[in-house]
């Protein structure tokens, strides 16, 4: 008994159910950190390949079986008509649309694209881009024809 009392016990429960918009911050802000290792690793040049499972059936035996391979990252920054670098956030397929018809952030320099994600990240996990996740779920959704 003397190890346990020396733990700060709780009573926290592990919540069966997480909502929806929580999924969403939670999926956006892994896209989000996804981005900042690839513009870390392009500033180092390095390369940034995350690797995924990935179930395929072996066509001799029929059998299925898990394959890592690499996942491909595309980079949602690009250089602007006024020749600096701007970000744009995508949620699935789908741009964000950060304020009343603004879509992209202006960041610069490419040495300032790391900070300017990592403040995206923040904004998404203290929920200042629910509205848009949610505009754009719904045309995800009414694309497949669950609208």
């Amino acid at each position: 008994m003397a190890t346990l009392a020396s733990l700060k016990l709780s009573g926290a429960v592990k919540p069966t159910h997480v909502p929806a918009v929580q999924l969403r911050r939670n999926k956006l802000a892994k896209r989000l950190w996804e981005q900042i290792e690839l513009a870390r690793a392009q500033q180092a040049g390095t390369t940034f390949a995350p690797t995924r499972l990935r179930s395929v059936r072996d066509t001799e035996t029929g059998i299925r079986r898990q394959v890592e391979t690499n996942k491909r990252v595309k980079p949602w920054w690009f250089v602007g008509e006024n020749g600096k670098v701007a970000v744009s956030v995508r949620y699935g397929t789908k741009l964000l649309e950060l304020a009343k018809g603004k879509w992209a952030v202006e960041v610069g320099a490419e040495k300032e694209l790391v900070p300017v994600l990592e403040v995206l990240k923040t904004a998404v996990l203290d929920g200042e881009l629910d509205a848009a996740m949610e505009t754009a779920s719904n045309k995800l959704r009414s694309a497949f024809g669950k609208g």
